[in-house]
């Protein structure tokens, strides 16, 4: 199938889903149409956005029509859309919006519940250091991810507990250590911010709240405490709004003389005008901009994920992706092509480096954008 082609495909599937609602079909088991479009090389960076934006608003749609009918969704290697179900009648659904349904064996309802009773538990006591869990509609189940050699007592006792589950968890080892990337070293998305308490962050988006203000949105653990900001020595503005823990998401009120752009930093590369904001599908592409690790790109793996930075700082609601996240990357911008995605907010890093260096998948974390907009009220600045 060509470019044209398949755009216009989920296009169609979006205006079944949103306009005429779900038909039925014919058909049981879960398919998977890769190899219909034309060869990678064929179709430029612009087509490959479009694709990939559509099949994010069919996904979105679907999830907002099917509710808790569905496990999740996510995109392929092949970049279209699978849906996790777990009866064959809303695979039917799923099948005649223009997606590919996938069996799993437990509803969404039996895992939030799983991942519900850890929040409770790590929110009233401690993960120890698990670093984070959250539903996942590749393996159907809830993944807990837990560091390589973590055995105090404490994370024995959450994973013992997440343990009694059965089958609904999935226990992962990997490397690293989560933690938030703000800088503690003594106007476009990515680029970098200092706090007068002598951290350094990075700025987001640019924005305009509904009373009129100018803001820039950044992570919530750089707007703790209600800093003011700064760039190159010149003053920003003071915090105008803090979500953390919790979320990890804030506002910071810019003051007259700056030039707000609808642009992100790709850092000698050109920058990416905004055109508007996305959802999360678990497979979609993701690159982000911040001050210490510049531009680094990759693929969003979960969403929905609750976060152990420690000390019971848990943060819930955030999307877990492999680009590089270093720090002093917090707060920076996450795009999904040209849609705004969300604010950097941690990583798993091994003695300050990417899990990458090591061999490994990285694990970084952000907050969606469309939270910290809707909380904000505040709409971005496009390019």
């Amino acid at each position: 199938m060509s470019g044209r082609g398949r755009v216009g495909a989920a296009v169609a599937g979006i205006v079944a889903l949103t306009a005429a609602g779900l038909v039925a079909a014919n058909g049981a088991q879960a398919e998977s149409r890769a190899g219909q479009a034309g060869p990678a090389s064929t179709v430029d960076a612009q087509d490959v956005d479009l694709l990939q934006h559509q099949e994010i608003l069919k996904a979105n749609a679907l999830e907002t029509r099917l509710g808790s009918r569905i496990v999740g969704s996510y995109l392929d290697d092949a970049g279209e859309l699978v849906v996790a179900v777990p009866d064959e009648a809303t695979a039917e659904l799923v099948r005649a919006a223009g997606a590919i349904p996938r069996l799993v064996r437990f509803t969404a309802a039996q895992l939030q519940a799983v991942q519900r009773d850890l929040d409770k538990i790590a929110v009233g006591s401690t993960a120890g250091e698990v670093k984070s869990w959250y539903v996942d509609p590749i393996t159907g189940t809830v993944v807990v991810s837990v560091p390589d050699g973590a055995r105090d007592v404490f994370t024995q006792r959450f994973v013992r507990r997440a343990e009694t589950n059965g089958d609904r968890v999935t226990i992962r080892r990997t490397p690293g250590t989560v933690r938030p990337t703000a800088d503690d070293f003594g106007l476009r998305g990515g680029i970098q911010v200092d706090k007068n308490t002598g951290y350094t962050c990075s700025l987001g988006f640019n924005a305009r709240a509904d009373d009129g203000s100018r803001i820039f949105l950044t992570a919530g653990h750089c707007t703790a405490g209600k800093p003011s900001f700064s760039r190159n020595g010149y003053v920003l503005g003071e915090t105008r709004s803090s979500s953390y823990p919790g979320n990890d998401f804030g506002t910071v009120r810019v003051i007259d003389g700056w030039d707000q752009r609808g642009e992100v930093e790709r850092w000698n590369d050109g920058d990416v005008r905004i055109q508007g904001t996305t959802g999360v599908t678990v497979g979609a592409s993701v690159c982000k901009s911040g001050k210490t690790t510049h531009w680094s790109c990759g693929r969003v793996v979960a969403k929905n994920v609750t976060v152990n930075y420690g000390a019971n700082q848990i943060v819930k609601g955030l999307y877990q992706h492999t680009a590089c996240v270093r720090i002093g990357d917090s707060g920076g911008a996450n795009l999904s092509g040209s849609y705004a995605l969300g604010i950097t907010s941690g990583a798993a890093l091994i003695s300050g480096e990417c899990l990458h260096k090591h061999g490994q998948p990285n694990e970084s974390y952000s907050q969606p954008i469309g939270e910290a907009l809707s909380a904000s009220n505040a709409s971005l600045v496009l390019g």
